[in-house]
């Protein structure tokens, strides 16, 4: 099983910068693409931004040129660099990974507990 542990949140003012981190730990085979996504009060959970493992990120427009995505394939990690943070940005936001436990599975879905981005100021 993959188990995803997400670090980095907290509150930050208007125009700040953090970082989110999750790492994977658990027996599994491959890690396919990682990503994150965020739910925010009284909003639909959003997809915001994934990447494979060959490098190739993808992002929500609400996001793209303030977000960044990468990842360690060697440590299993996934980072968010979130600048020009925005109070909108506020939200839980959830590591998730499509991965295979071993190699003749299918690939399924897991997800983090969350970590709070709170923008304000």
């Amino acid at each position: 099983q993959v188990q995803l542990v997400e670090s980095g949140g907290g509150l930050v003012q208007p125009g700040g910068s953090l970082r989110l981190s999750c790492a994977a730990s658990g027996s599994f085979f491959s890690l396919i693409t990682m990503g994150w996504s965020r739910q925010g009060p009284g909003v639909q959970r959003e997809l915001v931004a994934t990447i494979t493992s060959a490098g190739t990120a993808d992002y929500a427009d609400s996001v793209k040129g303030r977000f960044t995505i990468s990842r360690d394939n060697d440590a299993n990690i996934v980072h968010l660099q979130m600048n020009s943070l925005k109070p909108e940005d506020t939200a839980v936001y959830y590591c998730g990974a499509e991965a295979k436990v071993k190699s003749s599975d299918r690939a399924s879905d897991y997800w983090g507990q969350g970590t709070q981005v709170t923008v304000s100021s």
